[in-house]
């Protein structure tokens, strides 16, 4: 299948390993330039160095996206470096673990930023060259537990619960302005990266494979997907119980 796209332009977020890395190497794969943005730099060095062995242009930016000036940064990024702007990945590292009635107000309010205002921030600065150009795609990752929450991950929870309220919103918003841009959600359970690992998954449990997501997310993010618009595809090997 051909899903047109090839020389566009698409920035992922927390894209130096784990399913933000998988998503860059499958836009790669499909002829897409890409902008990544991680914390860390060497990790994000190696990730841009292999992007390159594999034949893509890649612009690396080493940023936290809880720093409300970096989104306007990296839509700039895309369009200093190529002129344009065409697909936006908005993902980011999941907050620690903890019960609801333990995780006080300071963990709270960091998990929104780094996985509620992170995301918003970098749509709105995405929306206007997209609707400028006609076209856009954009995609928040965001969680299974949107569905049905862990019950060891209150910040998780509540702040990927958040971005899919707001996604929704914004989609409809976005479906009316006739812009030609669509916003969707991938929402993952677990997958073999490190943040499996972080949570204490064991060898026994089930588990994705990051590139299958990445293939997921990148067809959210192409031509054919065009009628596909305040989706939240919960990519979980069917372990939600909710229809």
């Amino acid at each position: 299948m051909e899903l047109g796209l090839r020389g566009r332009v698409a920035v992922v977020t927390a894209a130096s390993r784990g399913l933000g890395r998988a998503t860059a190497d499958a836009l790669a794969a499909e002829g897409a330039h890409l902008v990544i943005a991680a914390r860390g730099e060497e990790a994000l060095a190696a990730a841009t160095a292999q992007l390159r062995e594999a034949g893509a242009e890649v612009v690396p930016v080493v940023a936290d996206v809880t720093d409300p000036d970096v989104p306007g940064e990296l839509v700039q990024a895309a369009l200093e470096h190529f002129g344009r702007l065409d697909v936006v990945v908005a993902n980011a590292g999941g907050p620690p673990p903890g019960r609801a009635l333990e995780v006080d107000d300071e963990r709270l309010r960091a998990a929104l930023e780094a996985n509620l205002l992170a995301s918003v921030r970098l749509v709105r600065h995405a929306v206007p060259p997209m609707t400028e150009a006609g076209w856009g795609r954009i995609c928040c990752v965001t969680s299974y537990t949107i569905v049905q929450p862990a019950p060891t991950l209150a910040l998780s929870n509540t702040a990927r619960t958040a971005l899919w309220a707001w996604a929704k919103t914004a989609a409809q918003d976005l479906a009316r302005s006739g812009s030609g841009i669509t916003l969707n959600l991938a929402c993952p359970g677990p997958h073999a990266t490190d943040r499996m690992r972080e949570l204490g998954a064991t060898a026994g449990t089930p588990m994705g494979d990051p590139g299958d997501f990445g293939r997921i997310v990148t067809f959210l993010c192409s031509e054919p997907a065009a009628f596909v618009n305040g989706a939240a595809l919960v990519i979980d090997g069917g372990s939600t119980l909710a229809l």
